[in-house]
């Protein structure tokens, strides 16, 4: 009976994965599109949020059946409860990198070699996301608790990329709807991080009990 339950839980590790590749890719492709302008790339984005939308779907009805089939205990218990709650935050950074995508292609927007740092601020949350869905796969509580505090570095590229835009807003040559469009990119790029945070937090849950950071 354990040897089933723990193939199971590997193939519940496998989805997981491939949905966060999903994420990923989403969220790597609005921010390619956004500096190079490509409305074409962007009409990619919104496919691949519905297939991690099927994903979440699949993984919900698999963490069901773990938990009705098998009614795990303590830990296990907790590792499914936590699928269950990381799917939820997955398929929102799938909708928020599709709304990216819908401003670029509705504009025609594209970042200007002064606003790079939204290129970072998107490689940063990427970043969280990767290591957030790594950490529950490898029972990782050290690099848990790195995704939380990498939010730092996120909320920091946010600051930078608002008063870059502050400094725009200050010249009278500048595109008002041009710099109102990038700000309200930046913040779905802050609000994935927010997602890859919370991600983190149930992956701390699912092995120590606890949803937060020492000292956090």
């Amino acid at each position: 009976m354990r040897s089933k339950f723990d193939e199971q839980l590997e193939n519940l590790n496998k989805e997981l994965v491939l949905m966060g590749a999903l994420c990923e890719k989403a969220i790597a492709t609005s921010a390619r599109a956004l500096l190079t302008g490509n409305v074409s790339l962007a009409g990619e984005v919104p496919s691949v949020s519905e297939e991690i939308d099927k994903k979440e779907r699949d993984i919900e009805s698999m963490c069901l059946k773990l938990l009705l089939r098998q009614q795990p205990v303590a830990r296990d218990l907790r590792t499914v409860s936590a699928a269950l709650k990381m799917i939820t935050d997955m398929e929102r950074i799938g909708v928020q990198s599709a709304d990216i995508a819908e401003i670029i292609t509705v504009t025609g927007i594209a970042a200007r070699e002064d606003m790079l740092a939204i290129h970072d601020m998107a490689e940063a949350t990427i970043k969280m996301v990767t290591e957030s869905i790594d950490a529950f796969v490898g029972k990782d509580v050290s690099m848990a608790e790195d995704v939380i505090k990498y939010d730092d570095v996120v909320d920091n590229y946010f600051d930078k990329v608002k008063t870059i835009l502050i400094e725009l807003f200050s010249k009278p040559e500048t595109d008002g709807e041009y710099a109102l469009d990038l700000l309200m990119i930046a913040k779905y790029f802050e609000r994935i991080g927010d997602h890859a945070v919370n991600i983190a937090e149930w992956v701390l849950f699912s092995l120590t009990g606890s949803r937060k950071v020492e000292g956090k």
